[in-house]
């Protein structure tokens, strides 16, 4: 018997969300679960709509082409091939910071993403074969840097860090940083049809898959030594939670799996591809719409944190997920939760148009809960909260989605964006006042969230040939 939910106004959708996740789990065995969405019918956008998005994708690529792109590629490629590590939130370059395998990998990403969405635009905007040529030449720096450096010839997968002169650091076996990899070459090989960049992607798709994919209990565990072996602290930072599976990691798998499936059609691939979204909707996602972030082996959540970057990151990458996987019934279950993902999201975004990081509850002796509020405004959740709200308008026709895309995108110009030395600021503190103390460019700051953001609206918004 089929069991139908009606949503009659946008405001209701989290208020019956539970029940919807419920019978999402009760119908495990794929009996049918419609899902009516009354006042989210796919009405036609308005000419002003239209208007106001081609003007956002106008005002991204320049600042995609004149500002983030030239920066990366000016400032961070040294002579050698290895790029710099770093540079500090006062635009001084540190020599000695050890080159990070995820700066990297995004790197890779983002160029050649750009000389796939720009050169091959169909419009009059269209890249020149110059400009063309020097971003497919800063991919393949990086492809090399992964391969030749990255890459560990005796175990598989990739290392965590080099040192400046491009020997192995840090030699563990981050699941999250190996998929960033796989993410960063499938996407060359999609932009450039560069076959060894396929090859490698594959072969760290297999390591992932022998490594870290658990059989027993389903996903991924989260790092291992060299060898495989199991690691002590499986942190990907200090602000982590020592758990061996995160929603993280799985995002970015998924994230992965999803460009590599674009250009490579297996069928484990496709399997695993369609777990990674089960777990997402039947694990990860809580009942009030926010994800869970740290698990154990038995998927098993002790901790209350929200955070909004992830969960807005999280609806339209699962989104894509579900629709480059092409099984009507995987995306008509995630477009029935993509709205509602963003609800939950949208409690961190503030009157002025920026997303807040995250807030953690906590519980005293008593059982009385607090909420500790981190209100910074980072950059990375700017970027994606442009592009879920962006994706809310393209796909669901939501009016409302473009109205928070562009009042971010202000906040962003008039906030983030570094008009004199380039990039962005790491994020807006609490206090309004710039932070110039974190990194502009380095181990965790790259172009890949907000060059994405703006890849992404100029994208959806081109003809394409």
């Amino acid at each position: 018997m089929a069991n139908i939910i009606t949503f009659t106004q946008t405001d209701t959708i989290l208020t019956y969300f539970p029940t919807f996740l419920r019978l999402l789990s009760l119908n495990s065995e794929r009996s049918e679960v419609f899902v009516i969405f009354a006042d989210m019918e796919q009405t036609q956008k308005t000419p002003a709509e239209i208007f106001a998005a081609k003007a956002l994708a106008t005002q991204v690529r320049k600042e995609l082409t004149e500002n983030i792109l030239p920066y990366w590629a000016t400032k961070m490629i040294r002579p050698s091939g290895i790029l710099l590590g770093r540079i500090s939130g006062t635009e001084e370059a540190d020599e000695d910071a050890p080159v990070g395998g995820i700066m990297t990998a995004r790197l890779l990403w983002t160029f050649a993403s750009a000389y796939r969405v720009l050169y091959g635009e169909a419009d009059a905007c269209k890249a020149s074969q110059e400009e063309a040529q020097g971003y497919i030449d800063v991919a393949m720096k990086a492809k090399r840097l992964i391969i030749d450096k990255f890459y560990d010839p005796e175990y598989g997968g990739t290392y965590w860090s080099l040192r400046p002169d491009g020997t192995p650091l840090d030699t563990k076996k981050q699941i999250y940083a190996i998929g960033f990899a796989i993410y960063g070459l499938a996407e060359l090989y999609r932009a450039y049809g560069d076959e060894e960049a396929l090859e490698y992607a594959v072969k760290l798709f297999h390591s992932i898959e022998e490594h870290s994919f658990d059989t027993e209990k389903d996903g991924y565990f989260e790092a291992f030594n060299r060898d495989w072996s199991p690691i002590e602290d499986m942190r990907l930072s200090d602000k982590d939670a020592n758990e061996s599976k995160t929603m993280n990691t799985h995002l970015h798998v998924l994230e992965a799996y999803t460009c590599l499936y674009r250009v490579w059609k297996d069928k484990l691939l496709e399997e695993r591809l369609e777990g990674l979204i089960n777990i997402f909707t039947g694990r990860i996602l809580g009942l009030d719409g926010h994800l869970h972030l740290f698990f154990d082996d038995d998927w098993n959540c002790n901790y209350d944190i929200v955070s909004y970057g992830h969960d807005i990151e999280a609806s339209w990458l699962l989104h894509e997920a579900a629709l480059v996987l092409g099984k009507p019934e995987v995306t008509a279950r995630v477009e029935a939760l993509v709205p509602a993902v963003a609800k939950a999201a949208s409690e961190g975004f503030t009157a002025e148009g920026g997303m807040i990081y995250e807030s953690v509850g906590h519980k005293a002796v008593d059982g009385t809960r607090s909420v500790e509020t981190d209100a910074d405004r980072h950059w990375w959740v700017q970027a994606e909260t442009v592009v879920g709200n962006f994706n809310l308008w393209h796909h669901f026709s939501s009016q409302e989605g473009l109205e928070n895309a562009l009042m971010c995108w202000e906040f962003i110009k008039a906030n983030i964006i570094d008009k004199t030395n380039g990039e962005w600021f790491w994020s807006l503190r609490a206090d309004g006042t710039a932070n110039r103390k974190d990194d502009k460019a380095g181990f965790w700051k790259c172009p890949y969230h907000n060059g994405r953001m703006c890849l992404e609206i100029i994208e959806r918004l081109s003809p394409r040939p």
